[in-house]
Parts: C-alpha cells; sequence; structure tokens
C-alpha cells in the first residue's frame, strides 16, 4: 500500500482542509518533520483511523479527533487515496462529533460514517465495519 493523498478536515490540529500530495514529488521515502505541536502525529493518525476507524496509538481517541481550532459548522473528515496492487483506491472516513443542527438551533451528533471507492465499477462500500475490513 502506498500512499497517493492525504486530505483532512477540521482533524486534529488541522482546522482547515489540508492536503498532502504524496505524489507531489517523485519519491517513495517521506520524513514528516516539524516543531512541537505541529501536527506531525495527526498525520499518522487520519491515516490511521482512514484505513482502520482509530487512532496510530493507543492514548488517542476517536472523540479526539475533532479539531479544536475548527469552525463549529466545519465538516470533520479525512479521505485517503492510496495504492494496492497496481490499483487505486479512496476511503472517506468522519468520526462521531457533535456539530450545529443543519435546520434550527443547537447540536446534533454526527455519527461516524466510512465509504471505500473502488478503482473499477463496483459500487463503494459504505457501511463503517465492512470498510475496516
Amino acid at each position: 500500500m502506498k500512499p497517493l493523498k492525504l486530505k483532512m478536515q477540521a482533524f486534529g490540529s488541522y482546522g482547515e482542509e489540508t492536503l498532502i500530495d504524496f505524489e507531489k514529488v517523485n519519491q517513495n521515502l517521506f520524513l514528516i518533520t516539524g516543531d512541537t505541536g505541529a501536527g506531525k502525529t495527526t498525520i499518522f493518525d487520519a491515516i490511521t483511523f482512514a484505513l482502520y476507524g482509530e487512532a496510530s496509538g493507543e492514548i488517542r481517541k476517536g472523540e479526539m479527533f475533532r479539531s479544536k481550532y475548527a469552525k463549529p459548522e466545519v465538516r470533520t473528515f479525512v479521505e485517503l487515496t492510496f495504492t494496492y496492487q497496481g490499483k487505486d483506491y479512496t476511503v472517506k472516513r468522519n468520526p462521531e462529533y457533535l456539530r450545529p443542527k443543519d435546520r434550527g438551533q443547537g447540536m446534533t451528533m454526527e455519527k461516524a460514517n466510512a465509504e471505500l471507492i473502488f478503482p473499477d465499477e463496483r459500487q463503494p462500500v459504505t457501511k463503517t465495519s465492512e470498510v475496516t475490513k
């Protein structure tokens, strides 16, 4: 499995939509570096969350994924496009979190969702447990 693109929004330390394009440069090895608190671990959490629905380490939990830097109306999600056996797949996932209601006032719980998009004509898998498998 080789990551191609990682898109995050309102996830961890990334309050706004952020795209990491692993295809931008032609290389097979990447160094993720930065100051303490810059969001390095969040990148690994986003990849792991997209694939498996959990954090890359045991300390962080799913309810911690919603960014405290995001505006309340901004949706939280990760989207990972990767190559496996020469074919490109995309997995999209969002954690469960509180968000403003679409109509009226107050907050509502956005349920955790996942979607796996295949490189061929197959229908996407949209059941969270099936995407995780």
